[in-house]
């Protein structure tokens, strides 16, 4: 029952995916014809991100009130019904309006799946689920695509992705009582990770472990870019690179399906890779994905640059996640969840509107050198961490008394 279970948790992530894309590859046909700035679009993205800290920051005691099942199930409802209102919104309020359901309902959902499935599955299922999301977030500019090729129509493509959601909220729905019931089956053995540093003490103030900070910046910048490339990479191959708007919309999924991919290969190299090796090659790749984005000649080897840049963004989120427990020990992961997840929410919130504003006040053509500063900033603050945890583990074992051989 829990292997099948896990079908659903999949289908909850795809659903989650899906509306993450669906503004960023609209906003060139929904500006113009709502007359509003590019930069509106990242305001309406602010609001979003900002709905899902504030769900990340309380999801924990949602979770222990409510339950698992529950919560993702009322927050399904949230996203769905704020879809249906994008499809009928006449002005930029009614986005912003409708914006706070889809990032609470968003956030709390997201929360509480990680959570589940860090608790009740082996650590590669991880990378699975967030391959999941991908899958979401690949299919939604796909369907925006076709449908404004068919249509003409933005707002039919948001109407078919609210019935979508509509219709996972009935799968939710019938399979509340079952998740209570896999948890219990669930051994937590499968959770186990043969490393000292789970055994590091109990740290009532998470700011003074070691490496932390760095750790935290790394989120905010890893979710910031993802957000930025997403709502922001159509609207460069159109403005900046003069790509039609459909064929735009529908270029944007490689990006998606690059995160996609990766993690889902991801999943299977796992076994035989570490994570800190997954995540500093994913920031390598992402980088080289940028310099493609920067070829000043050919608009397809940008194209490219996108697919790149999505395959190496996807190992480095479940990578970080899935690290917590082993950088800083097992009794402060459970809180450091929803610090980091709440910190990457902040890159989120904030990392796309004020490009959007620098966009407006400069050109479009500088999304490349802004993302290449994250990726910058985002490996540094990762070896930080890393050659930092290097040392104490060092020093830890210089420390220990020399075993006695007889």
């Amino acid at each position: 029952m829990a292997t099948a279970f896990l079908v659903i948790i999949y289908l909850a992530f795809i659903s989650l995916g899906l509306p993450d894309s669906l503004l960023g590859t609209a906003w060139p046909i929904i500006s113009k014809d709502l007359t509003l700035p590019l930069s509106a679009a990242g305001a309406i993205s602010m609001v979003i991100a900002g709905g899902t800290i504030v769900s990340s920051l309380t999801s924990r005691f949602l979770i222990e009130r409510f339950g698992t099942g529950f919560l993702a199930f009322i927050s399904c409802v949230l996203t769905a019904g704020a879809l249906l209102g994008f499809a009928f919104a006449p002005s930029l309020l009614w986005f912003l309006l409708l914006a706070v359901p889809l990032g609470l309902g968003g956030g709390a959902v997201d929360v509480a799946l990680n959570n589940f499935v860090a608790e009740n599955y082996k650590a590669h299922h991880m990378n699975w689920l967030h391959c999941f999301w991908g899958v979401g977030a690949t299919a939604g500019p796909f369907i925006m695509g076709m449908t404004l090729a068919d249509s003409g129509s933005w707002r039919a493509g948001y109407v078919v992705v609210a019935v979508m959601q509509f219709a996972l909220v009935i799968i939710l729905f019938v399979s509340i009582p079952l998740w209570k019931k896999v948890a219990a089956q669930k051994n937590n053995q499968e959770l186990q990770v043969e490393d000292e540093a789970l055994s590091q003490p109990y740290e009532k103030n998470i700011l003074r472990l070691r490496g932390i900070k760095p750790s935290l910046a790394s989120f905010m910048f890893c979710a910031g870019t993802e957000a930025t490339v997403g709502l922001w990479g159509a609207s460069y191959l159109v403005f900046a690179r003069g790509v039609s708007v459909e064929n735009a919309a529908l270029l944007i999924s490689l990006y998606y399906g690059g995160i996609t991919i990766g993690r889902f290969v991801t999943g299977f190299i796992s076994f035989k890779v570490s994570n800190r090796i997954l995540i500093l090659a994913g920031q390598v790749c992402a980088i080289v994905g940028v310099v493609f984005l920067l070829d000043p000649i050919s608009p397809s080897i940008s194209i490219v640059g996108l697919l790149i840049i999505g395959l190496g963004l996807a190992p480095i989120y479940p990578g970080l996640l899935h690290e917590t427990p082993r950088r800083f020990g097992k009794r402060n992961s459970a809180r450091l969840m929803g610090y980091q997840m709440a910190v990457a929410y902040t890159g989120s919130t904030f990392f796309p509107p004020l490009f959007g504003l620098l966009a407006d006040w400069t050109t479009l053509a500088l999304l490349p050198f802004i993302i290449l500063v994250f990726l910058t900033s985002m490996l540094v603050c990762s070896e930080i961490v890393v050659r930092g945890l290097r040392v104490q583990k060092k020093a830890r074992n210089e420390a220990k008394p020399p075993t006695n051989i007889e």
